[in-house]
């Protein structure tokens, strides 16, 4: 819409062609989001990209008022685990649900520490919100059990976490 405030930043994600369910699935995932604009390849019978006419070129959408992009742009470009997306989580079922849905047909086997990477190849973090001050405890024997502990784990256990911090 005109005059809505465009956010300063916005992650662009590259898909080859699976922007469109890519953003219908991160908006079934995540509760306080929706799809904003759709927008399609007008090439005059030209192909873009190796994009006919007509197919989905970018998908505007927003997972818990972040604004997002995803573009079909073709097999160019692929994600790596350089860039993630972290979730924060305020409790171990949110923990639980997060990497359950995001982790459906993905990967996350080959990551530890709460890393995964979902059917689409897109890495994510999914974190106790409170992670930095179990890891920086005044208590250094503390913060290094717990830093120790979370080495060990692919799915963060926040009951593990709070042991031994207690």
């Amino acid at each position: 819409m005109m005059g809505d405030k465009i956010q300063k930043i916005t992650p662009n994600l590259w898909f080859e062609n699976q922007a469109e369910e890519a953003a219908a699935f991160y908006t079934s995932v995540f509760k306080d989001s929706k799809i904003v604009r759709v927008t399609r390849y007008m090439n005059e019978g030209q192909e873009i990209h190796g994009m006919a006419e007509g197919t989905v070129m970018t998908v505007e959408f927003q997972l818990e008022g972040q604004k997002f992009v995803a573009l079909n742009g073709g097999p160019h470009f692929l994600f790596t685990e350089a860039i993630s997306f972290i979730v924060h989580c305020d409790t171990q079922e949110e923990v639980d649900y997060y990497w359950e849905k995001l982790s459906d047909g993905g990967d996350e086997k080959a990551q530890q520490c709460g890393w995964l990477k979902d059917k689409y190849g897109v890495s994510w973090q999914i974190i106790p919100a409170r992670i930095s001050e179990l890891l920086s405890s005044p208590d250094p024997v503390k913060a290094e059990s717990a830093m120790k502990a979370m080495l060990q784990m692919k799915k963060i256990d926040m009951n593990v976490l709070k042991e031994i911090h207690k």
